[in-house]
């Protein structure tokens, strides 16, 4: 059954910390958002790849979990009112005739907006798997590809697939809550952080922790848990080894899935903006953050923040082309404090 769309000025698609941040300038001109997402809750990459890593380069914030960044950035929204649909794809976007976009969603919920902020990552991520027959029945159960619960794996004896920053970094995390950490790869080097690298050989050389090089050839599952994997190094010897949880790191493949189908200009799988009002090809549609690229561009969140502040400009010129847009300051304007909520200063 079709609905009928629900009409708006601006729909954001993505709800990590840039689009969060894109509600957020909006507001402050008098421009409400819906936000779609596929996750079923707003934070993106940040809560669903590492929500208690530390973040350290957010402008005033000397560090905060990811987790944390959500949540101070959903506070800092709330008094515009964005409406968040959740848990669903955007699969179609087609401009109208008049000028409008109708969206289109997985679970069949339309929107015709005048504007769209993409602000979507790199698309949808997806990790690189281990490539056994038949591991899709234990992910999620004994087979992780990220962690969003690491208590659950208290006293079990975990096995970490990887070489990067994610695979020592848990590692590190849970040499001391488990029973036992073993950490297998594929060469003996590791493309982590240096201080990572040296207190992981630290734990080995004190048999706190186990390094394998090799790689997980088959595995044995009893009653629906697994049991035991068989690594095999580069000499083609093998050893067994029980698991209880296996947590695998092997990075992860980002696609753009059906954003590559909307008619938008892409460059090396990322959306072509200009620098001023960080436009597509296509009219009213705005891309922030890391699914878009120019010259001198930088995947960083502050980078994303401040794109977002200009696209915001861009689309209030663009929804109001005969009003003049002002720049004015949260620190000294009535008319922001109002929107915020707050009460205005006195200055003696």
């Amino acid at each position: 059954m079709l609905h009928s769309p629900i009409e708006a000025d601006a729909v954001i698609i993505g709800a990590g910390p840039v689009g969060l941040f894109q509600v957020f300038e909006l507001g402050l001109l008098e421009i409400k958002a819906h936000v779609i997402d596929s996750l079923p809750e707003a934070g993106g990459q940040c809560i669903e790849l590492y929500p208690d890593k530390p973040i350290y380069d957010i402008p005033a914030v000397p560090v905060c979990t990811g987790r944390e960044l959500t949540q101070n950035l959903l506070k800092q929204i709330e008094p515009f009112g964005a409406q968040f649909h959740l848990g669903q794809e955007v699969r179609t976007l087609e401009q109208q005739a008049d000028g409008r976009l109708l969206i289109g969603t997985s679970q069949n919920q339309f929107f015709l907006s005048k504007t769209v902020f993409i602000a979507a990552g790199v698309g949808a991520f997806q990790p690189r798997k281990l490539s056994l027959e038949g591991l899709e029945a234990l992910e999620d159960k004994h087979i992780f590809y990220h962690v969003k619960h690491p208590e659950q794996f208290s006293g079990k004896k975990i096995v970490i697939c990887g070489g990067g920053d994610s695979a020592l970094d848990w590692a590190l995390f849970l040499v001391e809550k488990v029973a036992s950490v073993t950490l297998i790869h594929r060469r003996d080097d590791f493309k982590a952080a240096p201080k990572s690298i040296a207190k992981m050989r630290e734990l080995c050389a004190s048999k706190k922790m186990q390094l394998l090089i090799g790689q997980i050839t088959s595995y044995e599952v009893q009653d629906d848990r697994l049991k035991e994997i068989v690594v095999t190094d580069i000499d083609g010897n093998t050893q067994l080894l029980p698991v209880d949880d296996l947590l695998i790191f092997f990075g992860l493949s980002p696609k753009l899935g059906p954003i590559a189908e909307w008619g938008l200009n892409i460059d090396r799988k990322q959306l072509t903006v200009d620098t001023e009002k960080f436009q597509t090809s296509i009219p009213g549609v705005y891309a922030v953050g890391d699914i878009n690229i120019y010259p001198g561009k930088k995947k960083l969140i502050l980078s994303g923040f401040h794109e977002a502040a200009l696209a915001a400009f861009a689309a209030a010129a663009y929804l109001n082309p005969e009003k003049q847009i002002q720049l004015q300051y949260t620190t000294t304007s009535p008319k922001l404090h109002k929107a915020l909520g707050v009460s205005s200063p006195t200055f003696e």
